[in-house]
């Protein structure tokens, strides 16, 4: 699934809405004591209250949020694993009766609790339903309406949710004319922030992906690798700060950790440019050729094949690992890079990277920045001087 994929389907969670029809939701409650399931109840969405359907609306849409790679994550199933989510998840999506749903459900709740102990009761919400996307019509011109030819997407969402005390409070009953003391021990379900979920399946070209799966973490970058690994039956994966790290390792080891600002933007730019080319394909990859490629063009001399091979091997143990371009280069167009020093700290884009320069000029270190107008601070106009001089 692509970023547009994710935020359409996201953005059909809500009340009266003829695109996404929520059939059944399956709530377990899980005791942190015991890591057993103290209870457990299913029932048709459209019977919950008003107020409860929009609580969960909000819930489903959090789980759906945030960036690939970062938050979001597709994963590839393993093969040859049993007993395979893949499978029960599927079985669950294909069922017609609602006992058998359940029951396929409570499998990835037992594969749950295998895998881990959590500090605090949880909740764990599925739900199945159906999600229809408009086709695109041909002409423009036609009376047929773009809801009238639809593609049809069975699913099944997932969220994992923590519980927390309630809190302590003194009320005033305006009856009796008593201050009483809050005795409430139901403990709060946080449907504000899920602690994890996924979507099966994933959604690709229109049509559905039982082979993929989309993993939401509780936090970006921060990865809950048996769950993935155990309950989801995923492969393992990297965050965008891991692709990141492992990219800046390598240039690290092949450069000597010696890199100026110009190189620095010309490998931004020519990592951009292919991300840009390949827009509408799927994420581009950059494998050893293609950094030692990147590399070379940015203006990075004397290197050679076996460098990047030996660098590879080193940072990530595989030569043939890909990284994902789009994660290598901060956000292009805002001012995602940030640069610290004790005196100030600045934040630039990438593409203007270019524009700065760090130079040694009598013993000493500066940071220069190219403008192109009049400097003003607090409301004066800065004096150019000439480089070296005093004003």
């Amino acid at each position: 699934m692509n970023k547009k994929d994710i935020a359409h389907i996201r953005k059909q969670f809500k009340a009266n809405n003829d695109l996404l029809k929520i059939q059944d939701i399956f709530t377990v409650y899980i005791m942190k004591e015991t890591s057993e399931i103290y209870h457990h109840q299913s029932q048709p969405f459209e019977m919950l209250e008003e107020e409860q359907q929009k609580l969960f609306y909000i819930n489903f849409k959090k789980i759906l949020a945030g960036q690939l790679d970062e938050k979001l994550f597709e994963l590839k199933f393993q093969k040859n694993v049993d007993p395979n989510s893949q499978l029960i998840l599927h079985q669950g999506l294909l069922s017609g009766d609602v006992e058998d749903w359940k029951d396929q459900m409570l499998r990835i709740v037992g594969k749950t609790l295998s895998s881990k102990h959590y500090e605090m009761d949880i909740v764990i919400t599925f739900i199945r339903g159906n999600y229809y996307k408009p086709t695109k019509r041909n002409n423009e011109q036609a009376e047929e309406s773009d809801r009238d030819a639809v593609y049809t997407h069975p699913f099944i969402l997932c969220s994992i949710n923590s519980t927390q005390e309630p809190k302590k409070e003194l009320l005033f009953d305006y009856v009796i004319k008593e201050f009483k003391y809050n005795i409430a021990v139901d403990p709060i379900i946080n449907l504000n922030a899920p602690i994890g979920g996924f979507l099966f399946p994933c959604f690709t070209d229109n049509s559905a992906d039982v082979n993929h799966i989309l993993y939401s973490a509780g936090k970006a970058n921060e990865l809950d690798h048996k769950f993935i690994e155990e309950v989801l039956n995923g492969e393992e994966t990297m965050t965008a700060k891991d692709d990141k790290f492992i990219f800046e390792e390598i240039v690290k080891e092949v450069t000597g950790n010696q890199l100026n600002t110009t190189t620095l933007s010309n490998v931004y730019e020519e990592i951009n440019r292919v991300i840009e080319e390949n827009e509408e394909d799927e994420a581009p990859k950059l494998d050893v050729k293609d950094v030692e490629r990147v590399l070379k063009q940015s203006g990075i001399e004397g290197i050679h094949t076996e460098q990047i091979e030996s660098a590879f091997q080193k940072v990530i143990d595989d030569e043939k690992y890909e990284i994902k371009a789009s994660n290598i280069v901060p956000k292009y167009t805002s001012k995602s890079i940030k640069i610290e020093t004790k005196v100030a700290n600045v934040s630039i884009s990438p593409q203007d990277l270019r524009y700065i320069r760090q130079i040694h000029f009598e013993g000493k270190r500066y940071l220069m920045i190219e403008v192109v107008e009049d400097t003003i601070i607090d409301g004066f106009t800065i004096i150019p001087e000439v480089f070296g001089e005093k004003g």
